[in-house]
């Protein structure tokens, strides 16, 4: 009996190879964005799962493109600089020395680490920003409102991307690792929202798949109840979710950036909870997923 179980294990990891195998194929040398947010960047041991599934990916001959925030790092450092945060219609506004501790936390903190750690996991990283070169083109963004538009500091929106630098990036064997920080034609930074940049490239680069790395398992049409996690939905249904407030808050930028992407040619987008050590990878090559699919 002793040596059946290992027998049995062996027979088991076999059979998860076969089945990867087969996705691993499908997917050889597809763009995918992967945008890494909320509880799961406050996390060392989150952060390396998902970027071992990434420099994996790589391994693999996909192309992974990594997007990130970095809200709570944003607002310790503003609580350190005695600055205290102040939001708009759930963005945050930015105002220059808001701009500048933005800045330098995602593009000089944040993005340079995960480079740091993917090149020390043997992988290969580069980071996209300002500080090196940049990725993304913005331009000011207002809000509308019944009463006028309203300002939100250099808080901005994707106009463009610099597709050939984030492409040759991917067919060198490197991973670009690109902050949510935008510069406009005269040089002027915006801060951006991380799901809208994202969302942005997978949809100018028809990236295969757009993955949301968050803190939640995914659209659960009780928010209380794990159960009732969707696993696979359309754009329709989404819809749907989002006009009966089932989807709601923070969702609601995230699900709708996505449904943009899929309306504009990105293949599926996937949520899934960075919390769940591998779950990216449990996601893409397995035919049962462990979070949200959205597909057109």
């Amino acid at each position: 009996m002793s040596e059946l179980v290992p027998l049995q294990d062996a027979f088991h990891k076999t059979d998860v190879l076969l089945e990867a195998m087969a996705w691993m194929q499908r997917f050889r040398n597809r763009l995918v964005v992967i945008k890494l947010g909320g509880s799961a960047l406050e996390d060392a041991s989150h952060v390396r799962a998902i970027l071992e599934d990434a420099v994996f990916m790589e391994n693999v001959r996909m192309r992974p493109i990594i997007v990130h925030g970095g809200g709570k790092s944003i607002n310790a450092a503003m609580k350190s600089a005695g600055l205290e945060p102040k939001w708009v219609q759930g963005r945050r506004y930015t105002d220059a020395a808001t701009l500048d501790i933005v800045s330098r936390v995602l593009a000089g903190e944040i993005a340079t680490e995960l480079v740091r750690q993917i090149n020390e996991m043997g992988g290969r990283a580069v980071g996209l920003s300002y500080l090196t070169r940049n990725a993304l083109v913005g331009e000011k963004l207002m809000l509308p409102s019944p009463d006028g538009p309203l300002d939100l500091g250099f808080v901005g929106t994707i106009v463009d991307i610099n597709r050939e630098l984030i492409l040759d990036t991917c067919a060198s064997g490197a991973i670009p690792v690109i902050p949510s920080v935008a510069v406009d034609e005269q040089g002027q930074r915006y801060n951006v929202n991380a799901d809208t940049v994202a969302a942005a490239i997978a949809t100018r680069l028809d990236a295969e798949k757009l993955i949301f790395i968050s803190d939640i398992p995914g659209i659960l049409l009780d928010r209380d109840k794990p159960h009732t996690r969707q696993s696979r939905l359309t754009v329709a249904e989404c819809r749907d979710l989002i006009a009966t407030g089932v989807i709601s808050a923070g969702m609601v930028p995230k699900v709708e950036g996505a449904l943009d992407a899929l309306e504009a040619g990105v293949k599926k987008v996937h949520i899934v909870d960075g919390r769940l050590p591998h779950s990216m990878l449990c996601e893409i090559y397995s035919n049962e997923g462990v979070g949200t699919e959205i597909v057109p």
